[in-house]
């Protein structure tokens, strides 16, 4: 089973890229959805321990949190701490769920992939990039975005630049869907048949 990391930047079009990944067939790990999972049951007991009053319902309260940690380094740590290993818990099960049923193809969507290391539990890795002015235009019409917020999202990440350096595909989301979902295609003739890791 070939293992793609899948990864880009806040605003990059990531998530469109995972979508046309979907489309083509490729069962896909979202480590985004693994933590809005933990977030609404498993994980919420440790980070309430952890950041009083940032949970409600035995559910966390996403904003809560994010004030409390977005900008502290070392808070930062401490919630990825409780978090990290989880992710990796429903990783491992959805690899071997899908070896099993013998697919050819999986894709890891993992936003920090670098910054956490991933980079060495994948067989090749996608990054998905656009111009900084499509980055910034895209993040800033979110709800809640501010400039301050993208500063500290991207004071976390690994530059694009870098990021693109360190990829063996790189999926340039500016040219529009039809150009993005082209791309993906391409990328898995490339990987048509190629070996992948024995999970």
């Amino acid at each position: 089973m070939f293992v793609l990391g899948l990864t880009g930047s806040i605003g990059m079009g990531k998530s469109t890229a995972a979508r046309f990944f979907a489309e083509a067939g490729v069962p896909i790990h979202d480590a985004d959805g693994a933590v809005h999972r933990l977030y609404e049951g498993e994980a919420a007991i440790a980070i309430e321990a952890a950041f009083p009053g940032t949970t409600a319902c035995g559910k966390v309260d996403r904003a809560k949190l994010a004030e409390r940690a977005l900008e502290d380094p070392a808070a930062i740590r401490r919630l990825e701490a409780i978090i990290h290993p989880l992710v990796r818990e429903s990783e491992a099960k959805f690899l071997a769920e899908n070896a099993a049923r013998g697919e050819p193809v999986v894709v890891l969507d993992i936003p920090l992939l670098f910054e956490t290391g991933a980079q060495e539990r994948v067989d090749a890795v996608v990054v998905v990039s656009a111009g900084p002015e499509a980055q910034r235009t895209r993040v800033l019409g979110r709800p809640g975005m501010t400039e301050s917020k993208l500063e500290a999202i991207l004071a976390k990440q690994i530059p694009d630049v870098e990021k693109r350096r360190r990829a063996h595909f790189v999926v340039d989301s500016s040219g529009g869907l039809d150009s993005a979902r082209a791309q993906v295609r391409g990328i898995l003739r490339a990987i048509a048949g190629l070996p992948g890791r024995i999970v």
